[in-house]
């Protein structure tokens, strides 16, 4: 039996482009990192709303294991028989009842089980049902069955995934935070062992406003009107975290946050 899972997971994909690149590089990062858990957030896949079953696909045969999603899921109709029809491509767990999908997944990594459970956030978000007792309603289903539980926490406001991470410090090996699209300096252990960032980041591309070309989102905040969504496409980086969780405990030993490939700094940096 393993005696730790070594957790990759990928910040949300952006766009079509991205979505290759990731898979493109997924090999060299799981080498790099030597992982044997790869967990992605593939809410913005489909220019920037959803996800189809043809890139779903394309993910677990590149070697995810589980895609979490978000909010934008459900912009895209493609996404709902997706869904419907594959329960490793998650959807936040505390949407309320008769829609589409499963919040949770248990999956077998070495004849460890790991579960993955999804949250979505209500501040600035939709008001759906509230993520604190509906993390409590989930670990009571989970709680029995593994101590290694992974949240993806699909939220806008920090303090509300700061709340979170505090609030399930101890109950879950990580709370990782998504959605925002900048990937955040606060990864780090919590006081009884529960891995933590506020966000993970964007897996798209940087020379845009998160994800979209910079002509039209400087339009929408300097005329405040609407302008039709487009997807950037240049200076494609992959953001990620990579947690070292104990398997007989559940507690994790370590998180790093990655950027790949790195920001360039400093100007020495390019000669």
């Amino acid at each position: 039996m393993l005696n730790k899972i070594r957790l990759l997971f990928i910040g949300d994909i952006v766009g079509k482009e991205s979505h290759k690149f990731l898979i493109d590089n997924l090999d060299f990062l799981k080498s790099k990192y030597q992982t044997n858990l790869i967990v992605a957030n593939g809410e913005n896949v489909d220019d920037g709303k959803g996800i189809n079953e043809e890139q779903a696909n394309e993910l677990f045969n590149a070697g995810v294991h589980i895609i979490t999603t978000g909010n934008h899921i459900w912009d895209n109709w493609k996404s709902r028989p997706l869904l419907a029809k594959n329960d490793s491509v998650l959807r936040p767990f505390n949407y309320p009842p008769g829609n589409v999908g499963k919040g949770f997944k248990i999956i077998n990594i070495e004849n460890i089980p790991v579960a993955i459970l999804q949250l979505q956030g209500r501040t600035y978000m939709q008001t759906i049902d509230c993520p604190f007792r509906a993390a409590d309603s989930a670990l009571k289903m989970i709680g029995d069955k593994t101590k290694i539980i992974i949240v993806d926490f699909h939220a806008d406001a920090t303090a509300e995934k700061v709340a979170l991470g505090w609030h399930l410090d101890g109950k879950v090996s990580c709370v990782l935070g998504t959605h925002t699209h900048i990937q955040t300096t606060d990864a780090s252990l919590l006081e009884n062992g529960t891995a933590y960032i506020s966000d993970i980041g964007m897996t798209g591309p940087y020379n845009s406003v998160v994800g979209m070309r910079k002509d039209i989102a400087l339009k929408r905040f300097i005329l405040q009107t609407a302008h039709k969504y487009e997807m950037a496409e240049d200076d494609i980086k992959i953001a990620g975290v990579v947690v070292e969780i104990d398997s007989n405990t559940g507690q994790s030993m370590s998180i790093e946050s990655f950027m790949y490939p790195n920001f360039i700094k400093s100007v020495y940096e390019q000669i």
